[in-house]
């Protein structure tokens, strides 16, 4: 069985067990726009905690199978004549893989889930669930809304992409040179090689996470692009308003890390 379709079955359970640090991560940053008198109260647990959970779902089995796919495509091209293949290409092999993924399925679910998350701050929420939703937004925004954010987003998961399996390959690598030649590692040392790659890929792609949040919120009008929405935080907010919702995502990428890793 190919590693894509290895990585690709247990990302809907992954995804809805890691809705709720998904929703607080969103809330998290779009929250720090907001004055403090200004900032809504966190729901009691309920519905409002998956919010977006079904646009994510359908996104995601498609979000990883292009993943895992086009990072096995690149991976055989650079690989030389024995299928081994150095730490920098590894690298490439990941940027590859996280444009694809951008363009192809994380732009559009992405940007309709911000916007369902965004909507159910407002007094008086008109989007109701994924297919009303979307509807809404291609009616009063047209197509291009939901590729809002296209350039932040497709950053963010080349570089997510590069620094997860590069990190993670590098430590594999790194700790099959303490094994004997030949055996496997162990399913515990390859989840927490698999949570550690997660924890580097958070701390190094958080702001660029925050930046894609804020341009796919309701409120994206106010800023021009990418980067004055990146001064914007840093200046008026402050440089660690681009690390705000970092906690939550740590909590899911280090779980999934280590899953998807491990399977």
């Amino acid at each position: 069985m190919s590693a894509a379709t290895m990585k690709e079955k247990p990302s809907p359970i992954l995804q809805n067990f890691a809705e709720i640090k998904q929703v607080a991560k969103v809330r998290t940053q779009l929250n720090k726009r907001l004055p403090d008198g200004q900032k809504l109260p966190w729901p009691p647990f309920g519905r409002q905690w998956y919010t977006g959970c079904t646009t994510n779902i359908a996104g995601n089995s498609f979000k990883a199978a292009v993943r895992f796919l086009a990072f096995d495509t690149f991976k055989s091209l650079l690989s030389d004549e024995n299928g081994n293949i150095s730490g920098p290409r590894t690298v490439l092999a990941g940027l590859g893989a996280g444009i694809s993924e951008s363009v192809l399925a994380v732009t559009p679910s992405e940007s309709v889930k911000v916007k369902l998350i965004d909507d159910k701050k407002s007094p008086n929420p008109r989007m109701r669930g994924l297919i009303h939703g979307t509807g809404v937004i291609i009616r009063e925004q047209g197509p291009r809304a939901l590729f809002n954010g296209l350039l932040p987003t497709t950053v963010r998961q080349a570089s997510s992409s590069a620094v997860r399996f590069g990190s993670y390959m590098t430590m594999k690598q790194l700790a099959q040179s303490y094994i004997p030649p030949g055996e496997k590692l162990g399913s515990a040392a390859t989840f927490g090689i698999g949570a550690m790659a997660g924890t580097i890929t958070v701390y190094v792609t958080m702001p660029i996470d925050v930046v894609k949040s804020r341009m796919q919120s309701l409120h994206a009008s106010q800023y021009r692009n990418s980067i004055e929405c990146f001064y914007r935080i840093a200046t008026e907010e402050g440089v660690r308003a681009l690390w705000s919702g970092a906690l939550p995502r740590l909590a899911r990428l280090m779980m999934s890390g280590g899953i998807v890793f491990t399977l």
